[in-house]
């Protein structure tokens, strides 16, 4: 399935894989699903997903919460989830774009709003926009968390310092290539811009993996560059895959590409 012009990626099966890796890998990181700082009451009532993807993070959660808590997906599309039949009772998936008006039956229906992994996704002048209509969704004294990647952040890391690292770095550059939305800066800056909106008890938590956990989240990374280079043909599409085969050897070597990654939590005023 090729990618849309609202989303790099493909929305397929090894698409899906890489989502499903990177929750775990995250979930890892950070040590919780939930903020520790988000009271209970609101961990556990009703709940919202945006920009669901597979909603591994939605289906993960669902036997750590009673069966009673609301949890809903949302995304622009619905190809990458689970068929109804297979989910938990009170999980639902319905289709909204995060960047579109919030529809009328969802303005104040949830208690915490989860996003995660914007930032291939949003650019910054969205910013604004989309915060806007995150805090539309929520009841006043609801948290919004936001876990997200900072890609500005990359940097170079090897065992030994004589391990060639061309091919990372050359392939770092393909991905990103003339795509603007591939080389975001804007995710430092999230506890500001929450505390610029109707949010206060704002939060930053950024996390340093340690090196074989940065080793995970690198080869993962490879992952999506395996999933962009489907949408690339001919010579492109040979080059990108001698050069995937040469940084999968520079990563067995002990050389990968590590970044900060941030989640950021504030309360509806």
């Amino acid at each position: 399935m090729a990618a849309s012009k609202d989303y790099v990626f493909t929305r397929d099966y090894l698409d899906n894989n890489r989502i499903n890796l990177q929750h775990y890998l995250a979930v890892q990181l950070f040590g919780y699903h939930i903020h520790p700082s988000i009271p209970a009451q609101t961990a556990t009532s009703s709940i919202v997903d945006v920009g669901t993807g597979t909603g591994i993070w939605l289906t993960d959660l669902a036997g750590k919460l009673p069966s009673s808590t609301r949890l809903d997906g949302l995304d622009i599309s619905l190809d990458a989830t689970p068929l109804p039949e297979l989910l938990p009772e009170n999980v639902k998936f319905n289709l909204w774009d995060i960047k579109d008006e919030v529809p009328e039956h969802l303005i104040g229906a949830y208690d915490l709003v989860h996003v995660r992994f914007f930032a291939f996704v949003l650019q910054e002048p969205d910013l604004e926009k989309v915060l806007d209509n995150l805090a539309k969704l929520l009841k006043p004294g609801g948290y919004l968390q936001w876990t997200d990647i900072d890609v500005s952040s990359i940097r170079l890391e090897k065992i030994r310092p004589e391990i060639e690292a061309d091919a990372q770095l050359k392939l770092m550059q393909m991905f990103q290539g003339n795509d603007d939305r591939l080389r975001p800066t804007w995710v430092p800056k999230l506890g500001g811009l929450f505390s610029q909106k109707q949010f206060d008890k704002v939060e930053t938590d950024a996390k340093e993996c340690t090196p074989y956990h940065a080793l995970a989240f690198h080869e993962c990374g490879l992952l999506a560059t395996e999933v962009l280079s489907r949408n690339k043909e001919g010579e492109g599409a040979q080059m990108i895959k001698q050069m995937l085969n040469q940084a999968a050897k520079e990563t067995r070597d002990g050389s990968f590409l590590a970044f900060t990654r941030y989640t950021v939590i504030g309360r509806k005023q």
